[in-house]
């Protein structure tokens, strides 16, 4: 199946595909003003699990203007209208094919009422969700649908249900429901054409302006649109930048705060081992002194010893008083 740009297929595989395209479905589902908040989620998310490649998709989904999400809405609220939606849109362009101009009538009535009871369920489903659309909105969810009945590609896009603009159907098909060409009569001289007065030339000019004018005027209103959308994203991915601007200051300061307490205690740590490193010296000149008042000490007694010894030898030497 055919997606339009913001949409995959599933032909990818390997882990992880199916549980990109939930992400995906999820997301198409969620209101434009929604989206990239979202989208960024399911990215980090991804990144954050190692799965840089769903990352990377998710990341690429465009968001959808509101037009092409109610839509998509519509698609996924009501899948039994909508199926029977598309069934008549291959039914209407087989008839424009063989130029079934009767089956071409039929179907097209049915189309006119379909096309606009399916535009108002998309406008109430948009406004029930607190989204309501503008008349230009709704014009688009419109021309959407004709779209999907004449453009099997347009089809397809649709009911993968991940659009991200509004489509516009193809000149080819005749909006009237009636073929392209007149089935040729077996008759053996065509009737004769009646012919065009003034006030019919008038008329059919007055339309031809107006029709005119009126393509221009969904152009403008598509080409506003899609400006808008653009500067909608913009608006948001600058938002996600300050956000991860303001979270990157908030770390930085963080990051000086500890920096500046790591310093602090540096410094009472040095302060410490210098303090200890006096006491240690101090310490070791005590000892050195008191080594030496020990060894001083210990001399004096030895002298003291062998005065002793002297002393009693002379003493015996002299023998006992008289």
């Amino acid at each position: 199946m055919r997606r339009e740009s913001g949409g995959h297929d599933r032909t990818s595989g390997g882990p992880g595909a199916a549980s990109v395209e939930s992400v995906l479905d999820e997301l198409y589902a969620t209101p434009p003003s929604e989206f990239v908040s979202r989208r960024e989620e399911h990215a980090a998310a991804a990144r954050t699990a190692g799965r840089k490649e769903d990352a990377r998709r998710v990341h690429a989904a465009r968001r959808p203007t509101l037009a092409a999400w109610a839509a998509n809405l519509l698609r996924r609220s009501r899948p039994e209208e909508t199926g029977r939606f598309l069934e008549l849109g291959r039914a209407l362009r087989e008839a424009h094919r063989t130029l079934d101009a009767v089956g071409l009538r039929e179907l097209s009535d049915q189309r006119r009422r379909i096309v606009s009871a399916l535009s108002r369920q998309a406008a109430r489903l948009a406004g029930e969700a607190g989204h309501p659309l503008s008349e230009a909105a709704r014009r688009e969810v419109e021309a959407t649908l004709r779209a999907v009945l004449a453009d099997p590609d347009a089809a397809d896009r649709w009911a993968g249900g991940h659009l991200t603009v509004s489509l516009t159907p193809p000149s080819a098909f005749p909006p009237d429901g009636a073929p392209a060409e007149p089935t040729p009569r077996e008759s053996p001289s065509p009737p004769e054409t009646p012919r065009a007065t003034p006030v019919d030339r008038t008329k059919d000019e007055l339309a031809e302006r107006r029709r005119r004018r009126q393509e221009e005027l969904d152009r403008a209103e598509q080409a506003a649109e899609r400006t808008a959308r653009l500067l909608r994203d913009a608006r948001a991915e600058r938002a996600d930048a300050d956000a991860s601007l303001l979270r990157a200051k908030e770390e930085h300061d963080r990051a000086r705060a500890e920096l500046s307490a790591a310093e602090h205690q540096l410094r009472q740590a040095r302060e410490g081992l210098d303090r200890a490193e006096r006491g240690r010296r101090d310490a070791e000149e005590r000892g050195r002194t008191a080594a030496d008042a020990l060894t001083r000490a210990e001399r004096a007694a030895r002298e003291a010893a062998r005065q002793v010894d002297r002393s009693a030898s002379r003493v015996r030497r002299c023998g006992p008083s008289d």
